[in-house]
């Protein structure tokens, strides 16, 4: 049976731990002059080495060539210790054994002496789910411990083990693995097993692992089967659920020039996709800091990055204050995407609002502090007496989104086609159908917030008639029927459930089916 790579590339020495190197420093150094404590505390988050850690300095107390920083790894202790049989190694999962009984159990244990290594060494995995009886039980023996044995614990959550605790341990916090490092691990796993891989596949593993080894190698598992032995780029997308790198570049591409028809078709194209939209302002996020990080410091893009040049392009073209803006609209467009109709709708909105509300050219508002000046045409002063001019559909779900309205009258200006605008007024139109909304008090509502966002001397009409169905209601309603036509029919053409429907003679209920 073929072992998973995350345990088969487990590190167990400390020169094959990737990203740790200031605990590895410390910890070795204390084991080259004998310096040795009764407890050792590792933090940090899940996969980053904390157990490992514990295992590799287990070996080191152990090893049958005395206290040691290079374990030689073929002595029975080292072996045992790798193969989890060593007998005087206790492991303890405190999520699962939370109680005062067992921690009592195990700490009368370990006042008899070690059956065959030099220390008696208990690792305490998640140790700050133990209880506060339990860690009392533990407290005596951190005070005055046995000279032959020795703690470890690890904890995700170092907030939640008491003072009294954490005072009578030496602490170390391992950091989430950078990057960089992860690639160039992957890469060399890969090369040893011989799979074949491209650099864009590498990159997407690594950064999805969030700073995990531990999740990278076993997302390298998944993509590896994915793809049929191999990694390249399509597939391990796929699989990940990815979004593709190149929307994401044509989207800012359109907020540098801001071409909203552009920014709405990239979203577009996105959806015809079925997309993760969520990911998408995720992986948006992440691509403005990168992009903003590279405009102050160049060279934190590296030769090799496959996404360099295109990251390096959109410096030139993106204000440093507009990054920062769209950074900031993409973080909370994220945050607030489950409270949207739909996740197209709350994508959607996001790319609008940054549209809408970029920084004064020069990047007054940036500096001063004054609010952000939107792009929606300029109003012109009342002496101009300005045209009249046809509105774009998309402005007008860009100025509901800037609104703030609530109930009945949000739902009026979802349902109205803004069919005129000028520096002076502003026309609305509305299906018969729907001029039942035409009351009073919302009209009133939705005209008190047009004049505060767009001027007191604005007047707006309302008229009820013939619509062009391209109110934000009827473009989100077509949207939404769009997804479900086509998960209907991804449905119904896939060849099991046409196999399923001719053998028992069944029919597909259509309202069952849920667009993804």
């Amino acid at each position: 049976m073929t072992q998973v790579l995350a345990r088969k590339w487990r590190p167990r020495s400390f020169t094959e731990l990737v990203g740790q190197e200031h605990v590895v420093r410390a910890l070795t150094n204390a084991l080259r002059q004998q310096r040795l404590h009764h407890a050792y505390l590792f933090t940090g988050t899940r996969g980053v080495g904390k157990t490992t850690l514990a295992r590799i300095l287990a070996k080191s107390l152990n090893c049958e060539t005395g206290v040691t920083d290079a374990p030689c790894g073929k002595c029975s202790a080292c072996t045992e210790i790798d193969a989890g049989r060593f007998v005087d190694l206790i492991e303890l999962d405190a999520a699962s054994n939370t109680q005062v009984d067992n921690m009592r159990e195990l700490l009368e244990n370990a006042l008899y002496a070690p059956t065959s290594g030099r220390y008696k060494v208990y690792i305490i995995d998640e140790v700050h789910m133990l209880s506060r009886s339990a860690f009392n039980a533990m407290l005596k023996t951190l005070e005055e411990p046995p000279g032959h044995v020795k703690f470890i614990l690890a904890t995700t959550d170092p907030q939640k083990i008491p003072v009294t605790v954490l005072s009578r341990c030496l602490q170390f916090g391992l950091k989430q693995i950078p990057q960089p490092q992860i690639r160039e691990r992957l890469t060399e796993i890969l090369a040893a097993e011989n799979v074949p891989a491209d650099a864009q596949s590498i990159a997407l593993v690594a950064r999805a692992a969030e700073g995990s080894l531990r999740d990278a190698l076993s997302l390298l598992d998944q993509a590896i089967a994915h793809g049929g032995g191999k990694l390249e780029e399509a597939s391990t997308r796929a699989m990940l659920g990815a979004v593709d790198q190149t929307y994401l570049y044509a989207i800012l591409k359109a907020l540098a020039a801001g071409d909203g028809p552009e920014l709405v078709a990239g979203a577009e194209h996105m959806a015809e996709r079925s997309l993760s939209f969520e990911s998408a302002l995720q992986d948006l996020a992440s691509l403005l800091h990168r992009v903003a990080l590279a405009q102050v410091v160049p060279q934190s893009i590296a030769a090799d990055d496959p996404d360099g040049a295109a990251i390096l392009e959109l410096t030139k073209s993106l204000a440093a204050e507009d990054l920062q803006l769209y950074y900031q609209i993409a973080a909370q467009g994220r945050a607030e995407i489950g409270l949207a109709p739909d996740e197209h709708a709350g994508f959607m909105m996001t790319l609008l609002r940054m549209l809408a509300f970029a920084p004064a050219a020069g990047g007054v508002a940036a500096t001063t502090g004054a609010p952000a000046v939107s792009r929606m045409p300029a109003a012109a002063p009342a002496a101009a007496a300005a045209p009249t001019v046809k509105a774009d559909p998309s402005s007008w779900a860009e100025l509901v989104g800037q609104l703030g309205l609530s109930a009945m009258a949000n739902q009026l200006a979802l349902r109205c086609e803004m069919t005129r605008r000028t520096a002076e007024m502003v026309e609305l139109r509305i299906s018969p159908a729907d001029e039942r909304m035409f009351d009073k008090p919302y009209r009133d509502k939705l005209t008190a917030a047009l004049r505060q966002l767009l001027g007191a001397q604005l007047r707006v009409t309302f008229l009820a008639g013939e619509v062009a169905g391209v109110s934000p209601k009827a473009m989100t309603d077509r949207k939404t029927e769009q997804r479900q036509a086509a998960a209907v029919a991804e449905i119904r053409e896939d060849p099991f459930v046409r196999e399923l429907l001719e053998d028992f003679d069944g029919s597909v209920e259509d309202t069952s089916i849920k667009p993804k």
